[in-house]
């Protein structure tokens, strides 16, 4: 366990770093809601209904834009060789790093998502709704992508396999995001339903995601 949170002390301490990722990523998510109205237009009734589908599509293409420095800087300077080599199971380091990298990168898009709401005329309630959603499936975006991330790392221009990898994984979160943000906005439908799936997809994210990334790492460094 020492080692373990001593990697995610590492993790986090480089991807805040100049460079590390995390920074890009809320910068992204900040550029694609503010660049939004303008496109929309003035039309405040069409911000607000489609502030949640904002909100969601520009957290997701900002965490799969800092998922390739997940295990990339590892691999470059030689410490993932000795995660690899190490006593601790791989599949735990992997989760670990996940959610390392979650907490640097996914948990930022949550708590500027308040302030971001505004800009789509959003009230509390419905900002809260959607940060709610988010703080339930961004990790499932981030143990998913994991798995791309792993098989990309290897790779030359691995960057762009993660994208037509990660993508279509992460639909159903996307559209079960929306969908209990919807919900908790303006109904008809309950908001239990869609929020527990998303729940679900985060569990079945966060159990297979570690294993999977696990078995491509040592396929692909071997």
């Amino acid at each position: 366990m020492t080692a373990l949170a001593a990697l995610i002390r590492r993790d986090i301490r480089v991807a805040l770093r100049v460079g590390g990722g995390a920074l890009i990523g809320v910068l992204f998510f900040l550029t694609v809601v503010v660049l939004m109205p303008f496109a929309v237009g003035p039309d405040l009734a069409l911000l607000t209904r489609l502030g949640p589908a904002i909100l969601w599509l520009g957290a997701l293409l900002a965490s799969l834009l800092t998922l390739d420095r997940l295990f990339a800087a590892d691999h470059d300077d030689g410490s993932l060789d000795l995660i690899v080599m190490s006593r601790t199971p791989l599949e735990l380091a992997c989760a670990t790093k996940a959610i390392a990298h979650w907490l640097a990168a996914g948990l930022p898009l949550i708590l500027a998502t308040p302030i971001l709401g505004l800009l789509l005329n959003l009230d509390a309630a419905a900002t809260f709704a959607v940060a709610l959603t988010l703080l339930a499936g961004t990790p499932a975006l981030t143990f998913t992508g994991m798995i791309g991330a792993a098989l990309a790392v290897t790779l030359h221009r691995g960057g762009l396999l993660l994208a037509v990898l990660v993508l279509p994984l992460s639909i159903p979160v996307l559209i079960f995001g929306v969908a209990a943000s919807d919900a908790a906005i303006s109904g008809p439908l309950s908001f239990g339903t869609p929020f527990s799936i998303l729940c679900a997809l985060s569990l079945i994210s966060f159990v297979v995601g570690p294993f999977a990334a696990a078995a491509s790492l040592r396929h692909g460094l071997d």
